[in-house]
């Protein structure tokens, strides 16, 4: 029986934004996750007895907001929902299955890399029939819709058992509970050469990944050790848990600092990698060598024709903004375009639709490609075993060699979390205000070529996305990049990425913070950082 229920609307979601993402309490709330739900499918026409696919990353709430997002579909009309077994699915899986399946779209319950359990974050987001996450036009319906709804439609049925594979019905809705790997790992089948990966494992390639007892232990498990080969006990922190054990599940070099000081130890495996909480995201360390996300993409990209997937060759790349320019030099060297886009994977979208780009990333390390319209972890550490295995070098040989062919961008991120965001606001309401004055002036002997507030018009559809980050060009290849991001719960995090052009081989072994130290300076003295957020460093360096 379908029931109506009366409600009164929440105020407090983002207008723009792909998802909802909060404290888990405020999830919790009576009717909050129905009244969002309600506004998606109010916010969509034509969805009449189509498929929906739905999971998660495992994090507490997750099986109990299930339950409620499929009864609400069954009550709106769809007439198929694909559920991962146990409610588990990452988000590149999903991704995977709306497109493999020919899904309407999906719902992917997770807050990424925020820490989950009882006191965590929670968050739920709409992905559209390419797989992608749905366009501004259609988050923005969805935030109109979540201030005027006033009733949300519901079956009255049991909970349905999603710890079973196979069918059952819903109200008129059937629910399909799948294999929450085994899609995905067709995908990746079709894409690497796994014989040559296994050969490398079997010839004594070692490796430990770490799932950080987050979504991916499921797929690493399968993929790397039943498939490849590797070793048992390769992947670590391999079931998911509510709470990931107590973990921050960000693979950065913070809350991954074990895998880092494995890598530089004599004890070191090959290859330390590690995903994220909902496994779009990815951590790269060779023996003694740690790759920055940046690095990693124009690495991937300059070697992806190894892989059998992209042996004809790559349309084009596409980095968003922050990310640093080594993507650039590689778009150069294959003579294919380079897109600099805003942050946010639905950006991408519309580039590998249009088959104008193949391979794209972000600093924040997520990289992907045209098999999906997300950003995907395993995907790139997979394409490094790929690239180990057929070059048969070690990825500290491999970037150095990257380096002395496309010379090397010193480049780091600094994150200062959690700040007052009125503060935060008005940094960068200064910093806007500043540009025209910044322009042509030299400040601790470097000179400012041009400043500005990155715009960004798409190539395909002619959207026009605007303030979408400060940017401060200096000489020699040198910039520094300011911005708000919309990733946490709580205050503001401003992000400061600082970068360096080092052409000259014999330059480009430096520490990392030293190559950088009087950029570091000036990024802090130019926006008053101190004065505005009242920190004198950074929480996170990356």
């Amino acid at each position: 029986m379908i029931k109506t229920i009366t409600t009164i609307p929440y105020l407090d979601q983002q207008p723009g934004t792909s998802g909802l993402r909060k404290k888990t309490t405020v999830f919790q709330q009576v009717h909050y996750i129905e009244n969002f739900i309600q506004s998606i499918f109010d916010s969509l026409s034509g969805y009449a007895g189509q498929t929906l696919v739905v999971g998660g990353d495992g994090r507490f709430l997750n099986r109990s907001a299930i339950q409620t997002i499929l009864k609400i579909a069954a009550a709106n009309g769809f007439g198929r929902t694909l559920v991962g077994c146990g409610g588990i699915l990452s988000t590149p899986a999903v991704s995977a299955l709306i497109r493999s399946r020919k899904a309407f779209g999906g719902v992917v319950l997770s807050a990424s890399h925020n820490p989950g359990g009882p006191n965590g974050d929670f968050g739920i987001k709409y992905n559209i029939g390419n797989g992608g996450p749905a366009p501004e036009k259609i988050t923005e319906a969805i935030f109109t819709r979540t201030r005027t709804i006033d009733a949300f439609r519901i079956v009255d049925d049991p909970d349905v058992d999603i710890d079973r594979i196979g069918e059952t019905s819903l109200g008129d809705m059937m629910v399909e509970v799948v294999d929450s790997v085994e899609n995905y790992d067709a995908l990746m089948q079709s894409i690497f050469d796994f014989d040559l990966i296994r050969a490398a494992f079997h010839e004594g390639l070692t490796m430990r990944f770490d799932a950080m007892s987050a979504v991916t232990g499921p797929y690493a498990h399968v993929i790397l050790e039943n498939l490849l080969g590797a070793a048992k006990g390769t992947v670590i922190n391999g079931s998911p848990l509510p709470d990931f054990g107590g973990h921050h599940p960000d693979p950065n070099l913070l809350h991954a600092r074990h895998l880092y000081d494995l890598a530089m130890s004599d004890a070191a495996p090959d290859l330390c990698a590690a995903s994220d909480g909902d496994g779009d995201r990815n951590l790269v360390i060779g023996r003694g060598r740690f790759v920055t996300p940046s690095d990693s993409l124009a690495i991937l990209a300059a070697n992806a024709h190894l892989a059998p997937g992209y042996k004809n060759g790559l349309a084009g790349i596409a980095r968003s903004m922050p990310t640093s320019a080594a993507a650039d030099r590689v778009a150069a060297k294959l003579g294919v375009p380079l897109y600099e886009t805003p942050t946010g994977w639905k950006f991408f979208g519309n580039l590998l639709d249009a088959g104008l780009a193949t391979i794209c990333g972000e600093e924040s390390a997520g990289a992907g490609s045209d098999h999906l319209r997300e950003k995907d972890g395993l995907w790139a550490i997979l394409l490094w075993l790929n690239i180990i295995a057929a070059r048969k070098e070690s990825v500290d040989v491999i970037v150095r060699r990257h380096w002395a062919d496309y010379g090397r961008n010193y480049y780091s991120r600094h994150d200062y979390e959690e700040i007052d965001s009125d503060g935060a606001n008005a940094l960068i309401a200064a910093l806007r205000e500043s540009l025209p004055r910044l322009k042509g002036k030299k400040y601790r002997a470097i000179d400012v070529l041009d400043a500005d507030d990155f715009a960004y018009r798409d190539p395909v559809d002619g959207s026009e996305t605007s303030r979408q980050g400060v940017r401060i060009l200096l000489g020699d290849g040198a910039r520094l990049v300011y911005r708000l991001s919309g990733t946490g719960t709580a205050g503001a995090t401003l992000r400061v990425y600082i970068e360096r052009y080092e052409p000259e081989p014999s330059r480009q072994y430096m520490e990392t913070q030293t190559a950088l130290a009087d950029l570091v300076a000036l990024s802090r003295e130019l926006a008053g950082i101190e004065r505005f957020t009242g920190r004198n460093a950074p929480s996170v360096i990356t």
